[in-house]
């Protein structure tokens, strides 16, 4: 069987695009993510509110409450990126396209990047000690595209390597 790099087919569903989509397409992503996010809380009887938005070519479904710490072990690094994959999954399997989506639980994506901030300050610090590059672990490809973010905005360059599980960025001064 040949494939088709614009698709990523499964064993029961037809191949799924990879194109760019449409804002359209990315404000249907989003409904379809809220419909089976509000049934996955109804199941777990968690309380929420759920947001959509579509920002840089994708949709981001946020989930929030005003009940402080109620979604504390939910928004969990670990646990956003496990339910960001299902969700995905779902997403992909009844539109039938490739999803970026991006979920946000009670405000993990904002102190996510404010770990990577550090994260890439700290690295910085061991460039300015004498090392010619500094690697940081890996991380989503998400989480990349943040760090090369930050470090091309405190003025340096980054590049990805590895393959996989194990991709992880290097900073140096260029």
């Amino acid at each position: 069987m040949t494939s088709n790099p614009e698709t990523s087919p499964t064993e029961d569903a037809p191949p799924v695009e990879r194109t760019a989509a449409t804002v359209e397409q990315l404000e249907q992503e989003g409904d379809v993510a809220a419909d089976f996010l509000e049934e996955l809380m109804d199941i777990a009887d968690i309380d929420g509110d759920l947001a959509l938005d579509v920002r840089s070519g994708r949709a981001y479904v946020s989930l929030e409450s005003d009940e402080p710490g109620s979604l504390s072990l939910l928004a969990a690094p670990d646990t956003v990126q496990a339910l960001q994959e299902i969700t995905r999954i779902a997403v992909q399997n009844r539109t039938g396209r490739f999803s970026r989506l991006i979920l946000d639980i009670g405000g993990s994506r904002d102190t996510r990047q404010r770990e990577l901030e550090t994260l890439v300050d700290v690295a910085i610090a061991r460039l300015d000690e004498g090392a010619t590059q500094a690697s940081l672990p890996p991380m989503s490809s998400y989480e990349r595209k943040l760090v090369h973010d930050i470090v091309s905005d405190r003025g340096l360059v980054s590049e990805s390597y590895g393959e996989g599980a194990d991709r992880h960025t290097v900073i140096s001064r260029g």
